[in-house]
């Protein structure tokens, strides 16, 4: 599957266990990002507000104040949360807006010089923030702009310069990673590409296996695999799909036998392919041991960034491979199951059997 940083570039409404563990943190470095309401009182707060907090069930969480007035809250006159945002959440946010707008590189030192910061505040708040260093972010963005333009039909060469790549050679040494193929192949919609794919039964119903020469790059589970099979086509359009049901049949078998709780460990070779973020986040998922759970923030503490839970969460919602990268190990800090790609009666029917029940 090909990574995408949105999750890490766009500044959108954290999940909702993040939400509740920075409000019962009362972290000023959310302020600005969302506020939340408190259904007792009526009214909104920014994350960082001094007052009470509130009971976990009584609150709900809103992109913007304009989002919590419509839903017929009011300001809270302690926090303010309609004044400015917070001056840590205001530099970060300046400097993501510099690093989009950059046409081309620049050093940590120009833009912490242009923002009129420290460059070594500027680095450790903004990774802490976003998961990203400030060079990690742009090139991020580049990488974005330029999947763009290789889904508009530019030529490569166009693409990459309007992305803001130097060169040819800068382009390509790290295009097969954060692509998943060559930027030619990638223009093509994944021509060239051979994957082999099998639908079967499995407890949780029918699944999806999916596999370049290298490993599983999709298992997922639904309904029907007519949708299953679209799903994987929307992925990798153009590249050369078909059904193998034989040359999987091992791997398959294997799946079927750990979800029956007939094996223990599922190791299977993996082609999952995201950004060197979600890597990190997807490796630190299978280190959780079978029969435990973890927290957001607690996979947060495990990659050593424990200020990205919402870039942590985000990676999580964008595992590819089920199961066998077990982001279903991951449930709320309150003890609740939170959200689950493969719908929660799955998740729930994991953990039961990965907890012996």
């Amino acid at each position: 599957m090909i990574g995408s940083m949105n999750e890490l570039i766009q500044v959108v409404l954290p999940d909702e266990e993040t939400c509740w563990q920075a409000v019962a943190a009362r972290d000023g470095r959310y302020d600005g990002v969302f506020v939340f309401g408190v259904h007792s009182t009526g009214i909104y707060c920014r994350p960082g507000c001094p007052a009470r907090r509130p009971r976990r069930e009584g609150v709900s969480f809103y992109a913007g104040s304009a989002a919590a007035r419509a839903a017929g809250f009011r300001a809270c006159r302690r926090c303010q949360p309609d004044a400015a945002a917070h001056p840590r959440a205001q530099l970060v946010e300046r400097a993501r807006q510099r690093l989009d707008a950059a046409e081309e590189p620049l050093s940590l030192a120009q833009l912490a010089g242009e923002l009129g910061a420290s460059p070594t505040y500027l680095q450790r708040i903004f990774k802490a923030d976003t998961g990203l260093s400030p060079s990690q972010y742009a090139a991020a963005r580049r990488l974005e702009r330029l999947k763009q333009g290789l889904q508009q039909g530019r030529t490569v060469t166009t693409a990459l310069y309007d992305a803001g790549f130097g060169s040819a050679s800068r382009l390509y040494a790290g295009a097969r990673q954060a692509l998943g193929m060559t930027p030619g192949v990638y223009r093509r919609g994944g021509v060239g590409m051979e994957i082999r794919y099998t639908c079967f039964d499995t407890v949780l119903g029918r699944a999806l296996l999916a596999a370049t020469q290298h490993g599983v790059c999709k298992l997922s589970f639904g309904e029907e695999d007519a949708a299953l099979a679209a799903d994987l086509a929307a992925e990798f359009p153009h590249a050369a799909r078909r059904e193998d049901a034989a040359g999987l049949a091992a791997w398959a078998a294997a799946l079927r036998a750990h979800l029956a709780g007939d094996r223990q460990t599922l190791e299977l070779p993996l082609d999952a392919r995201g950004t060197e973020f979600q890597q990190r986040v997807w490796a630190a998922l299978r280190q959780i041991p079978c029969g435990q759970t973890r927290s957001y923030a607690q996979l947060a503490e495990a990659i050593g960034q424990p200020a990205a839970v919402r870039a942590v969460a985000s990676a999580c919602a964008r595992n590819p491979v089920a199961v066998v990268t077990p982001c279903h190990r991951i449930i709320r800090s309150d003890g609740s199951l939170g959200g689950y790609r493969w719908g929660l009666e799955r998740k729930q029917a994991l953990l039961k059997r990965e907890h012996g029940g």
